[in-house]
């Protein structure tokens, strides 16, 4: 393959690997409103963006959240009480 294909090639294809979303489910260990973030019992934190609200959510629920990579920051899609 040419080079000149091979690097068209990574070029289409590299946006398309950051755009997966993962899942995961945990405790809510720590709330920042301030930040809109929230922190895990994995000890990771996800920013919660505009209409996932803060207000609703308690440390020690279980949840399950969806998030993607934006900026090097995991970024809430979807956030789910677990029972």
């Amino acid at each position: 393959m040419k080079p000149q294909m091979l690097m068209a090639a990574m070029l289409v294809l590299a946006p398309m690997s950051t755009a997966f979303a993962a899942q995961i489910s945990g405790t809510i260990t720590a709330i920042s409103k301030n930040a809109d973030t929230i922190t895990l019992s994995d000890g990771n934190t996800y920013v919660l963006p505009e209409g996932i609200e803060d207000t609703k959510l308690r440390v020690g629920e279980k949840v399950q959240l969806t998030y993607t990579d934006k900026g090097g920051k995991p970024v809430v899609s979807r956030l789910t009480p677990q029972k």
